[in-house]
């Protein structure tokens, strides 16, 4: 399994991993046959009450109530009926709507969060509880908001992380609910995950574990000892990940739930550790604990979890039937997250099967999910996954549609963290900028109220007010000449932020922003020059292989080998991930291929030097020359972008390692040429467009 799609089975995975945090969130038909709860009694504006006897109580019931939220609602209206104390009742209440937020009740959890408000100690819950339902509702980036804000007040009572961690607490403060706060870290720790921030992720995890065992639960204890070994795994420590997967079987004996959670971290290692015999016994062992235990959520959250293995091991036929035992009790409970994944491994496993019609009917049903808000990384893995699976079956037209739409979301998720990134580096700038401004200013006073004391010395001693004067004005020069050195300093200093900014900082070569600035300076409708789009073949196996640091050094070894291949004049860019792209703006067309042949035999004609030995790494290129001849008519540059890149996936179907070049394309007129565009292979097909290859070195 890939290291992409091993980080993308996190998400495939987050609904079960989910059971293990305990947070009772699922979806389904409401409950009809529970009475409406009591009303809630005014209180005093104090912290979130906790009656941690009662507590105790209801975590068991919210854990039973993930397999059965009608059992457990009519067994907490029993509790509801029998509570005397104001703080019972809210506790009661808060898990009433945690529970029909598992029964798919979305209304009535949304009208139990609204009664709850009302109480000003109950803020904070009624964050939690909504940040519950909107991660069951599939609205990840609200739920992360949601959970933030509430661990920011819950855990105000609760002892800091650094002293959790240290241990130096001996029991928590009665006042900590330190379930409620578990709950808010482990979404926030998911959403990290999503992110690849990692290290934060194993920050939350690590505080995670130490309150629990403050806690004194087992149960949870073993859940967040799974989750640390499976964020060791995706920071590549296998030794780490060894040892609290054993501290988390220890904690889970004598307790099935646990068992069953920890075995899916199991199966969740194993993949990342491409141990497909491994992955797939833990899985299996996952399925056969829920039936043993009676547990239809468990049960189908298992096989949806197999039928991604299935499909990995390109056993489509049973990925689909496990698939469909999984989908009807999603989609009873209303569970949007783990639907979408469902009908996804449907639709590929559709593709492998050849029956193409009903893959696009899954797709469809698929689009209707997404118009909500769904996690961009998700998306983008799935785009990914039925873009080969569509190559891979021969229909090249659908898997060309998809990776377009791919490299369109990944392009914006890439533009989105370096605007952040350069958001925080100006924030930064401005915050020193300001801290020096108010050095100048400070030192400027300070030579005022000098000048003054030396005006009033004037009236006392003629002589000593002219000398006094002549090192006033020395030190005014002296001031001037260092405003400006500052000033000079300043301006060296937004030069160079701007020249890291269109800087790759791994090949040094020129990145997206760099080549837009120097695309503006052309005529924005006349591209004038050639394109050159290189991708380096089969990178992924080196990542799956090799690890990424090998990985990187491959990516720096091409870039080097590329820009000794080019003309001193071309421009090379990292265009993002393992893509370059080359501008010759003054090349021949009859000697843009010549260009291509040497950029293949520059890389790939001598193995790349490694620390696991030697690698032979080819590229495979798509280019053109524009204005396209014959027609010779205008193009933006990203349209010209666009030509390259259809070129380049020509390319690779056609067995990577080689060059195809867009030597003529016949359209008179615009239109002509959008029409080309839209179906480029019918276009090669049909003689309208007209290619010339050239292939790289041989093994």
């Amino acid at each position: 399994m890939s290291g992409a799609r091993i980080r993308a089975g996190w998400r495939r995975c987050a609904g079960l991993l989910t059971l293990a945090t305990g947070l009772v969130q699922a979806q389904s038909q409401p409950a009809t046959a529970v009475s409406a709860a009591p009303a809630v009694p005014a209180l005093p504006a104090v912290a979130w009450p906790v009656d941690r006897k009662l507590s105790d109580q209801l975590e068991l019931l919210l854990r039973q109530g993930f397999d059965r939220p009608e059992q457990a609602l009519r067994r907490l209206r029993e509790l509801q009926q029998q509570a005397d104390q104001p703080a019972q009742v809210l506790q009661l209440l808060l898990a009433e709507g945690r529970l029909l937020v598992l029964s798919g009740d979305f209304v009535q959890a949304e009208q139990v969060a609204e009664r709850l408000a009302r109480q000003p100690e109950a803020r904070d819950a009624v964050l939690l509880l909504r940040a519950e339902r909107a991660d069951r509702m599939g609205a990840g980036e609200q739920a992360q908001k949601l959970a933030q804000q509430a661990y920011a007040g819950l855990s105000r009572v609760c002892p800091s992380a650094a002293s959790l961690q240290a241990q130096t607490p001996s029991t928590l403060p009665a006042a900590c609910d330190f379930r409620l706060v578990w709950v808010a870290l482990r979404l926030i720790e998911r959403s990290q995950i999503r992110a690849g921030t990692l290290p934060l992720a194993e920050a939350s995890a690590q505080t995670s574990l130490a309150l629990v065992q403050a806690g004194g639960d087992r149960h949870l204890t073993a859940s967040s000892l799974g989750s640390l070994a499976m964020i060791a795994q995706l920071q590549e420590q296998p030794e780490a990940a060894s040892r609290w997967l054993n501290q988390a079987r220890q904690q889970a004996q004598g307790d099935t739930l646990a068992l069953f959670k920890i075995k899916s971290y199991e199966a969740y290692v194993a993949g990342l550790r491409q141990d497909g015999p491994a992955k797939l016994r833990a899985m299996e062992e996952c399925v056969e604990l829920a039936r043993q235990a009676d547990a239809p959520r468990w049960l189908a959250q298992s096989q949806s979890n197999l039928a991604d293995a299935y499909l990995q091991l390109k056993q489509p036929g049973r990925a689909l039937d496990v698939a469909r035992q999984a989908l009807p009790l999603f989609e009873q409970r209303g569970d949007i997250r783990i639907q979408r994944t469902i009908r996804h491994n449907m639709a590929v496993a559709y593709v492998q099967l050849a029956d193409f019609e009903q893959a696009r009917r899954e797709i469809a049903r698929i689009e209707l999910m997404s118009q909500g808000e769904v996690d961009q990384g998700l998306r983008t893995q799935e785009l990914r996954e039925l873009g080969e699976a569509w190559t891979a079956a021969g229909q090249f037209k659908e898997g060309l549609a998809a990776y377009h739409l791919e490299r369109r979301l990944s392009a914006e998720l890439v533009e989105r963290n370096r605007a952040s990134a350069l958001q925080q580096l100006q924030l930064k700038y401005d915050s020193e900028r300001k801290q020096r401004d108010l050095e100048l200013l400070q030192r400027d006073q300070a030579l005022v109220d000098h000048q003054l004391g030396n005006r009033q010395r004037v009236q006392q001693v003629g002589v000593a007010v002219a000398l006094l004067l002549g090192l006033s004005l020395l030190l005014v020069a002296l001031m001037v000449q260092r405003v400006r050195a500052a000033h000079k300093r300043l301006r060296a200093n937004e030069q160079m932020l701007k020249a890291q900014s269109e800087r790759d900082p791994l090949t040094e070569l020129a990145n997206r922003r760099h080549f837009l600035a120097v695309m503006q300076q052309q005529p924005r409708a006349e591209f004038n020059g050639a394109l050159l789009m290189v991708d380096i073949d089969h990178f992924k196996h080196v990542n799956d292989q090799h690890g990424h640091g090998i990985g990187d050094v491959v990516i720096c070894e091409v870039a080097r080998r590329l820009s000794l291949a080019v003309r001193a004049e071309d421009l090379v860019v990292r265009w993002g991930g393992e893509e370059f792209l080359v501008f010759a703006p003054d090349i021949a067309p009859e000697r843009l291929l010549q260009l291509a042949e040497r950029i293949l035999f520059g890389i790939g004609g001598e193995p790349v030097p490694s620390s696991d030995g030697p690698l032979r790494v080819t590229v495979s290129i798509g280019c053109a020359h524009f204005p396209l001849q014959p027609s010779g008519l205008p193009q933006h540059w990203e349209q010209a972008v666009n030509w390259a890149d259809m070129a380049l996936y020509t390319a690779k179907a056609r067995g990577r390692n080689r060059a195809a070049g867009i030597v003529v394309v016949k359209a008179g007129d615009r239109q002509a040429l959008q029409q080309i565009e839209a179906d480029f292979d019918a276009a090669c097909s049909s003689e309208r467009v007209q290619l010339q290859q050239v292939l790289g070195p041989t093994a």
